[in-house]
């Protein structure tokens, strides 16, 4: 498991955050990107990498199982990979077990090697996360499964083809399943296959590789397996979860931010959502703007009935937003209810905004209602995981007085360089030990 972490931001709040940024590399997209790299022995060079600690962890993950990682010329956000000769099936425990996206190496693996052993993944504390959707995927396509206490050994001779429905729309198991496909013997049909910008980006690096895929973008992938891959350049897409941060900041604070390369056509729920906030942003030719003069308004639902935010999937609100949702809600004018139907803990750190002076009723584990604005004031708090924790630093930047926010690592793990960015756009943020 990860050591405890002492890293804390010092943040004092009621500063404008304005100026331009550029958003990070998807982090969701780059960890199944990494893993996918084992499929092949040839070179595959990834750019706009996020280097964060994730990222990196699954980094370390990939070496230990015999590929070759490096930075081109320097350049973290840049890597060379290479899994030529033997790879080892056997996952390392302490990188596994605090890495949840470590998860999507099972479907590379077990299509390479024909062997997988998978310890139990870690990662964010935001409730169950079950595995059952990828153990069954996978053993639709031939796998054979026996369950450990410590995880779950996979073997197989030769994957094949199949039509399979997924329980859920599960975005890991979805590229686990892919992964497996591309190498399997005949077609696979994946019905009910989730559809987010990151299992896109995958697709279209498959594809690149030399994977036959159809349906890309929709929820049923048609793949016709193929005998190997070949080595590929692929650039990872801006990530939106980070843009959507961004506007909550610049919102908030009164700010005007312009955000460069943010890939209008991956934000058209965010900023729908947003909108009924009272938060306007508007297409520029370089970017997204968010002007300093925002209504902070919540938009009521037809006849004055109090209007309700949830997650779905693609290309519904993401659940990856909700955290930043909540908070952003905290400072609007009116009332509105926050449905996080995934996870029963992802919304348990509305106890810290409350601290604040944050008005909510947390109804059950799933929903919060949201009365605002409020006035939040400083206070120490803690980052229970990577969404929540730029959750809180939104709260901080947006409150009157000092906060700290402690166990950074946690956002660190999401996000590059959070701190000296923000303080390029006005934050008073110090990371302090």
């Amino acid at each position: 498991m990860q050591s405890a972490d002492r890293t804390i931001f010092r943040v004092t709040g009621g500063n404008p955050i304005s100026g331009k940024i550029k958003p990070q590399g998807n982090k969701n997209e780059a960890l199944p990107l990494i893993s996918a790299c084992l499929l092949t022995e040839d070179e595959v060079v990834l750019s706009n990498v996020p280097p964060i600690e994730d990222v990196q962890i699954i980094q370390k993950i990939v070496q230990h199982l015999g590929a070759k990682v490096e930075q081109i010329q320097g350049d973290a956000t840049r890597l060379r990979i290479q899994a030529g000769g033997d790879i080892k099936s056997e996952l390392p425990v302490d990188l596994v077990s605090q890495l949840r996206g470590s998860v999507t190496l099972a479907g590379p693996l077990l299509a390479r090697n024909g062997r997988v052993f998978l310890p139990r993944p870690g990662g964010d504390r935001i409730g169950r996360r079950r595995l059952d959707t990828h153990i069954l995927a996978l053993q639709a396509l031939g796998a054979r499964i026996k369950m450990f206490p410590d995880g779950f050994e996979l073997t197989c001779d030769r994957l094949r083809g199949t039509d399979l429905l997924l329980d859920e729309a599960s975005v890991t198991a979805t590229e686990n399943a892919l992964c497996a496909a591309v190498l399997a013997k005949g077609e696979t049909i994946i019905r009910n296959a989730a559809s987010e910008p990151h299992v896109q980006g995958l697709c279209r690096m498959l594809i690149g590789m030399g994977a036959h895929i159809e349906g890309v973008g929709s929820n049923i992938l048609r793949i016709q397996g193929v005998e190997r891959l070949k080595g590929v350049p692929h650039r990872i897409g801006p990530d939106y979860l980070e843009v959507g941060s961004f506007i909550s900041l610049a919102a908030v604070t009164g700010g005007e931010l312009l955000i460069e390369d943010a890939d209008l056509e991956n934000l058209r729920m965010i900023r729908l959502i947003y909108s009924r906030l009272g938060i306007e942003t508007r297409a520029e030719d370089d970017g997204l703007l968010v002007p300093s003069d925002q209504s902070l308004e919540i938009v009521s639902d037809l006849g004055g009935a109090v209007p309700r935010v949830d997650d779905a999937p693609w290309p519904g609100f993401p659940a990856d937003m909700t955290s930043v949702a909540l908070v952003t809600a905290t400072q609007c004018k009116g009332t509105v209810l926050i449905h996080e139907k995934m996870f029963e803990s992802r919304l348990f750190f509305t106890d810290r905004l409350i601290s604040m002076g944050a008005k909510i009723v947390l109804c059950d584990p799933h929903r919060a209602l949201v009365m605002g604005p409020s006035q939040l004031f400083g206070a120490t708090v803690s980052s229970p995981d990577i969404r929540a924790g730029m959750a809180m630093l939104v709260a901080a930047l947006a409150a009157t007085g000092e906060s700290i926010i402690q166990n950074v690592l946690q956002i660190d793990r999401g996000f590059t360089r959070i701190d000296d960015r923000l303080r390029a756009l006005g934050a008073d943020i110090i990371r302090e030990n």
